[in-house]
This record gives structure tokens, sequence and C-alpha cells, in this order.
């Protein structure tokens, strides 16, 4: 088991580190997360506004969350295509540590939401899908799965996700935060911060990890859903997780190893080797270039202004400008 004296002798992780962990006495395992200065950095790069800025720092808590857990080379990305101010949220992590996001929003839209104080995610991002992908390369089959936006919080649509598609028992708690304080010149500066935890249910005995069907649509109104009983373990995971405050994920002060003790100590919780994660976009002047080499030449005179033609990344805003010659030869 790990305790305080235990973890003050290994360290903490602190920000930008995902920590796995085991409670042995519960069957469970899972990942924790804080990011401080490479949420802060993407987020700051865009200056997006404060509701779009803490969806999208959930959406990237929950990819490296998961991202981190795969065993190959490839990418892990978790998308939003909504019909709601916010229509898109994107979190694209590379194997083994990089991460890239942006959100797209509509302006007049969102600020017609803010007037009118509707602001929970639902109301944000509106009807549509999240998407989890996994793509191995250009010789493996990618594999996507899709689920509803219809949760009110990302937790519970990633909840909705493990539970249809996984069929692995999981709980995911996500929160994001603005830290504020005095900068050199005593001007006020923030910063954003967010954390998370993903526990998973996995005994050695498969039966234990069943859980009840989901029914095929609605039920006609003679037909009762059937009770299932959960696993008593499992449904102890469930209430520890329960307990645990939007603060705690995101203050700096408690820190993941410290908030898993909190949790898990009288179970068994031990720590594992964290894995670190950083802002870092694939972009290149060579992949933006090979993707105007594909342009026919009637699409790339449309590209052409101010006798250039100009790219912008979507993700950290680097901008590319071409000749337009090199393409029209």
């Amino acid at each position: 088991m790990t305790d305080e004296m235990t973890l003050g002798e290994i360290g903490f992780a602190g920000d930008d580190q995902v920590v796995p962990f085991q409670v042995e006495g519960l069957d469970a395992r899972g990942r924790a997360v804080q990011l401080g200065p490479m949420l802060d950095a993407i987020l700051a790069r865009h200056d997006y506004p404060e509701p779009v800025a803490r969806l999208l720092a959930e959406a990237v808590t929950l990819t490296v969350l998961l991202g981190t857990s795969l065993k190959f080379t490839g990418k892990f990305i978790v998308q939003t295509q909504g019909d709601g101010p916010v229509d898109m949220l994107v979190a694209d992590f590379t194997t083994p540590d990089s991460l890239r996001a942006y959100a797209r929003y509509d302006e007049r839209a969102l600020a017609e939401a803010v007037a009118q104080d509707l602001l929970e995610p639902q109301d944000l991002l509106g009807s549509g899908i999240l998407a989890f992908t996994i793509d191995q390369g250009a010789h493996m089959q990618r594999y996507q799965g899709i689920v509803e936006l219809n949760g009110s919080t990302l937790e519970e649509i990633a909840r909705a996700y493990f539970r249809q598609s996984e069929q692995i028992p999981t709980e995911v708690r996500l929160a994001a935060a603005q830290l504020y304080g005095a900068g050199e010149g005593g001007e006020r500066e923030h910063q954003w911060r967010a954390g998370g935890v993903v526990l998973q249910f996995l005994p050695e005995s498969p039966e234990r990890m069943r859980q009840a069907d989901l029914p095929g649509g609605d039920l006609p109104e003679d037909v009762e859903e059937i009770d299932f009983e959960e696993d008593e373990e499992w449904l102890e995971a469930k209430a520890l997780m329960e307990t645990i405050a939007d603060d705690e994920l995101a203050d700096p002060q408690v820190g993941s190893e410290r908030l898993l003790y909190r949790l898990f100590h009288e179970r068994g919780v031990r720590v594992f080797e964290p894995v670190a994660v950083r802002d870092s976009c694939s972009c290149s002047r060579d992949k933006i270039k090979a993707v105007l080499d594909g342009l026919e030449k009637e699409e790339i005179a449309e590209s052409v202004e101010d006798g250039k033609i100009s790219v912008k990344c979507e993700f950290c805003s680097a901008n590319y400008t071409f000749d337009p010659s090199e393409f029209l030869e």
C-alpha cells in the first residue's frame, strides 16, 4: 500500500504528469492528472472566451487520461461535433506525450448564450456526437467509437461511451479552474488549470465486470427494465469517486498522489511512474506543402491572396506562407 510517507519519499509528479494507479482492494485501476502550464499555453494561444476555454480544458484532460494508456505508436483523438454555440472541440494526442487542441465557436451565438445565462455544457455543445478515434497509422485500420451528445457534462458523456462501447465499468471525474494572482508589476494574472481521474473496474473474474444490458430503445409500457445488482467493490469505488470536489481536482496544493491517498488509502492504493505530457503540434511547412501539392491549379489560384498563399494551423496558430509559383508550374 502507498501511504503519505512513501509518497513523500518517491516525490510528487506535479503538473502535466499523468499518474497511473491501482487500488488492489477494489480490483480497480486508473489514471489521475493535474494540468497546468501545458493547458494554459494551449488556451492562452487562442484567447478563448471563458466558457469555451473551460470546455476545451475538460476535453484535453479526458484525452490525456485516455491517450497515455495506449501501448502502441499512434494517435488518440477526442472530438465533439454539435449544433450549439461551441460546435467543435478537438483534442489530439500523439503517443507517447504530445498534445494539441482547439475549439471552434460562433461568436454571435455564444454571446447570446452568455446573455441568457445558458452556459451549461449541453447548452454550449448542443445536439451532436462525441467521437473517440484511435489511429495506429497508414497500415492499420482506424477505430472510432461514437456516442450521442446527450449528457449535461463531458464526464457523463464519457461514462456513456464506456458503458455502451467498452463495456468496462468506468467512472470519470473532470474539472477546470482559473487561478488568479498578482504579476510582477502588480497586474492581475490568471492561469488555467484542470484535473481529472479515470477509474475502471477490472477484476480477474469477467463475470464480476458484467453490467446490465442497455435497452435497445424505449421499453414498452407494460415491460419493466430488469434491475441489475452491481459488484459491491465497484459500488464502493464509485461512491469514493463521487466524494471528489471539483476544486480538489485542479488544486496544486492537493496534487494527484495526495488526492489518490485521500480516496483509496484504506483499500491499498499504489501509484506508478508518471507519464509526462507536453504541448506540441505536429504541423510543419512540409506537411502543409504536401496538402497544397495535391490541389488542382484552379484551387491553388483561388487560394492566392495578395500574391501569396497563407495557411494558419488551427491548433498552434503557426502561419505558413507559400509562393503560388511553387504549385502553378
